[in-house]
């Protein structure tokens, strides 16, 4: 295996695996409705607002990845919902898989082999890469996942029956 396959192999595993962080998919699974708006005291924010926060931020960094016409949001409160809670069960299932589906766009965009990832892409003024959108990405995931476990953790949500988190799975 080239180094090229193995770094974007290692991208795909950062974004996507348990290595040292929860799981996208674990980390917004098993929410009741009745918990994605709530805002435990000290937590600035509600577990719906991270799950949109992150949707919203990996769409942009997609689309700045591969569009050179792309205009991101107003920082910072183009980035963040207004409301606390999703609107109703359809718009927290849109969300997700929106936010699942972004994942996969990053995924096909540092997999694919015709896609340099040290490259500056020719848009950026900054000297951006695809590598560093993709890095920024996981690194941003990461932290706001950890955020959406800590509120759950909060609200009692996915909790055993001795008030203690599941252990992690072995990586």
């Amino acid at each position: 295996m080239s180094n090229e396959t193995a770094l974007r192999d290692h991208l795909v595993k950062l974004l996507t695996s348990g290595w040292a962080h929860v799981t996208p998919e674990d980390g917004i699974a098993g929410v009741p409705p009745d918990k994605r708006g709530a805002r435990p005291p000290g937590h600035p924010h509600t577990i719906w607002q991270l799950l949109e926060h992150l949707r919203i931020c990996q769409d942009d960094l997609v689309e700045y990845s591969r569009d050179s016409t792309h205009t991101s949001l107003d920082f910072p409160n183009g980035y963040w919902p207004e409301s606390d809670a999703p609107e109703d069960e359809e718009a927290w299932e849109a969300s997700v898989a929106a936010f699942k589906n972004g994942l996969q766009e990053m995924i096909a965009l540092v997999s694919d082999p015709m896609r340099d990832l040290f490259e500056t892409l020719p848009w950026s003024e900054e000297g951006h890469t695809l590598l560093r959108e993709a890095l920024i990405l996981a690194d941003h995931n990461a932290y706001h996942l950890g955020q959406i476990v800590q509120l759950k953790k909060a609200l009692g949500v996915g909790q055993n029956n001795t008030g203690e988190m599941p252990e992690a799975p072995p990586t």
